[in-house]
């Protein structure tokens, strides 16, 4: 079972769900103050659900070629001033 500590100023109670994990332990950290209107910090050890590893690939020289490009499919340039044909005009400072 792998944990992790989870800080958050919003107050949850032992088992709910914080951050996709299950709470294990709840500590207070800075407590809520209702005449200043400031809430608590508090710090939640919580269980990480184990995670799937995908597995891996080899990178030997068994790729694909890379397909032909062709005037359809080719990607995106910026267009230069000389491709757009406009006048640039510079405005004098006052």
């Amino acid at each position: 079972m792998l944990t992790k500590t989870v800080r958050s100023r919003f107050n949850h109670e032992v088992g709910e769900k914080v951050e996709g994990c299950t709470i294990l332990e709840k500590r207070v950290v800075i407590p809520p103050d209702e005449v200043e209107r400031r809430r608590g910090v508090y710090d939640y050890e919580v269980e990480v659900p184990p995670t799937v590893e995908k597995p891996r690939t080899s990178r030997g020289g068994s790729r694909t070629p890379a397909p032909a490009r062709t005037a359809a499919n080719t990607d995106f340039t910026r267009t230069t001033p000389e491709e757009m044909g406009a006048v640039i005009r510079r405005i004098p400072s006052r």
